[in-house]
């Protein structure tokens, strides 16, 4: 599903150099990081159901389901197909030609954590987990939003040679950090945005989350994603992140090695 390509593997965010209202960006920054953490410490289960829309395409269904810690269960639509981890073992079901594969890992931590990053992160709209902070991140804060009386503001220019001269500057609600807008400044001056435009807000965890997020490319919208089901506190049993393969399924098992010569696991959701 291409629209869910478009979603970023990683969440740098960072911001810039000023800060105002709550003492200097050094001060301001450490507040960030943790009310964050505390955010985050929240969010031990959810469930989300969805579709996802790209310029004049047909809309394709995804869901989500997560349980603290690191178990996670994917869905989409177009094509059809399943990935789950279950904290041991990955799964993934397709249902073109009906095959069902079970990858054991020999992979480092390091490496199989950003496997898996890049695997379930398409997933996961903007809003349901923490961005990763840069050393580099300062914040400002900045009022009067459509979204927010108050909020802070994170940017920071990427590194390395994939990012060189890329902008991106987030927006979250203060003192919640609910998500309010992403956006990304390439070096040609082309801009883009993911913006909240509604969002779920539990009162008892005192925080809210994205339920129709656009995108916006030079001004116009060019996508959508519209959660039909957010549930922020059932949690699955362990059994749901282990699937077994369906009756007429092929099954194999494979292992996901270090080299890139032997065998590898499968790849992030793609699609019409």
């Amino acid at each position: 599903m291409r629209a869910l390509l478009l979603l970023p593997l990683l969440s740098l965010l960072a911001c810039r150099s000023s800060s105002s209202g709550s003492g200097d960006g050094a001060e301001l920054m450490a507040q960030v990081r943790e009310k964050l953490a505390a955010r985050d410490a929240k969010l031990l289960n959810y469930q989300l159901e969805g579709t996802q829309k790209e310029g004049d395409s047909l809309s394709a269904g995804f869901t989500f389901a997560y349980r603290a810690p690191q178990k996670m269960r994917g869905t989409v639509t177009q094509p059809a197909r399943t990935v789950s981890w279950d904290g041991k073992h990955l799964y993934e079901q397709v249902e073109a030609g009906r095959q069902f594969t079970t990858f054991t890992s020999q992979v480092s931590a390091e490496k199989l954590s950003a496997f898996l990053t890049e695997i379930f992160t398409p997933f996961v709209p903007e809003g349901f987990r923490a961005p990763l902070l840069l050393r580099s991140t300062k914040a400002r804060r900045t009022a009067a939003l459509p979204q927010a009386k108050d909020a802070v503001e994170l940017s920071m220019p990427l590194e390395g040679a994939a990012g060189e001269g890329m902008v991106v500057t987030y927006v979250l609600r203060w003192p919640t950090l609910d998500f309010l807008a992403k956006r990304t400044r390439a070096p040609d001056g082309t801009e883009a945005e993911v913006r909240m435009e509604e969002e779920h807000c539990d009162a008892e965890l005192g925080l809210c989350v994205p339920r129709r997020l656009t995108r916006r490319a030079g001004g116009q919208q060019v996508g959508e994603t519209v959660l039909s089901r957010v549930d922020l506190k059932t949690p699955l049993n362990n059994d749901a992140f282990t699937p077994t393969a369906p009756e007429g399924y092929s099954v194999q098992t494979r292992t996901l090695v270090d080299s890139a010569t032997q065998e590898s696991g499968p790849k992030a959701p793609t699609g019409g």
